[in-house]
């Protein structure tokens, strides 16, 4: 789960490293005392009742947004020299104001904000694609999180976590499927987010050495220097989890498919594979025929519940034909 004793604060809001679609462009104008001020939850709240007088249920913890409205209303509360409605709001710990639009606070309630050391962020972004965004971006920052020790690639689009005990070849199987034109999204310790409840994305618990392969006999790799940029990515949804495990003659392997076994992460049930280890085995063509059938059966196709009738449609038939053969009346 996420680390209880990490906080995020309106200073780590500011300093994300977002690009493209979910950039926010916010910077700090004033409140800079405040900085350290912090955020508790993904939601947001648009604060026009409470600039009316009206606090109750108001929702102090959320990140505050002011649009368009709400700055209208602001300067017109200014000019009607109405400010102890905006020092009032002040009394609450909200995290921070943030103004939309590049729009810019009333002097008194710059002033207010400021003796409350509570920071005021602007962002050029309209309030909807703000809102949209920042709701994004702190739904993933506050997603529950946990770290499993294996490697995830992925294959033909499927996002493939392999798990198994140290030295049963994760890394080594993994390798050979970028050889073969797949990516790597992490090796050896994953960071899983459960995303809206029920996606699970999995990346690099570390950007840095995130992209590095340890090879035993061989030793650190860089598989992005190796192979290139086009054999890598920062995350991916895990959508299958193949277990590697040293082949066991005492051990029943399912042999026709029928057999649906899934594992849960973070709540989340997601379909599994074990596969036996062994001379002889080449694993990464098993993986890659089972991310093509996981593709499938996505599709709503699956091909072992289709063996499984086409064998009892058969033995009707067997059954029926012999019926009619044996029957005292066909002489």
């Amino acid at each position: 789960m996420r680390n209880a004793e990490k906080k995020f604060t309106v200073l780590d809001l500011l300093d994300l490293d977002l690009k493209e679609q979910n950039a926010l462009n916010l910077r700090c104008i004033g409140g800079r005392k405040g900085l350290a001020r912090e955020v508790t939850t993904p939601d947001l709240n648009r604060p026009g009742l409470a600039l009316s007088g009206f606090y109750e249920s108001f929702a102090w913890q959320r990140l505050q947004i002011f649009g368009r409205g709400e700055n209208a209303y602001l300067k017109t509360l200014a000019e009607a020299g109405r400010v102890e409605a905006l020092v009032k709001m002040f009394e609450y710990p909200m995290p921070c104001c943030i103004f939309t639009h590049n729009l810019a606070p009333a002097k008194a309630f710059f002033d207010a904000a400021e003796a409350a050391d509570c920071p005021i962020l602007q962002t050029d972004l309209a309030s909807s694609e703000f809102s949209s965004r920042v709701i994004r971006v702190l739904s993933d920052i506050f997603a529950p999180q946990t770290t499993i020790h294996g490697v995830l690639v992925e294959v033909y689009g499927i996002g493939i976590l392999l798990t198994g005990d140290s030295g049963v070849g994760k890394s080594e199987t993994a390798l050979e499927l970028v050889e073969r034109g797949h990516r790597l999204v992490a090796d050896d310790v994953v960071d899983i987010r459960c995303v809206n409840g029920s996606i699970l994305m999995g990346q690099g618990a570390n950007k840095v050495i995130g992209h590095h392969m340890e090879i035993r006999g061989l030793g650190i790799i860089n598989v992005t220097h190796l192979f290139g940029v086009g054999a890598i990515r920062d995350k991916k949804q895990i959508q299958l989890v193949c277990g590697l495990e040293e082949w066991d003659a005492n051990k029943i392997y399912d042999r026709v498919g029928t057999d649906e076994l899934t594992t849960e992460i973070l709540g989340v049930r997601v379909a599994k594979l074990e596969i036996p280890v062994k001379p002889g085995r080449n694993i990464p063509i098993i993986i890659e025929t089972a991310a093509m059938n996981e593709r499938l059966k996505k599709m709503g196709y699956h091909s072992a519940q289709e063996f499984n009738q086409n064998v009892l449609r058969w033995l009707e038939s067997e059954n029926a034909r012999a019926l009619y053969f044996n029957r005292d009346d066909y002489l």
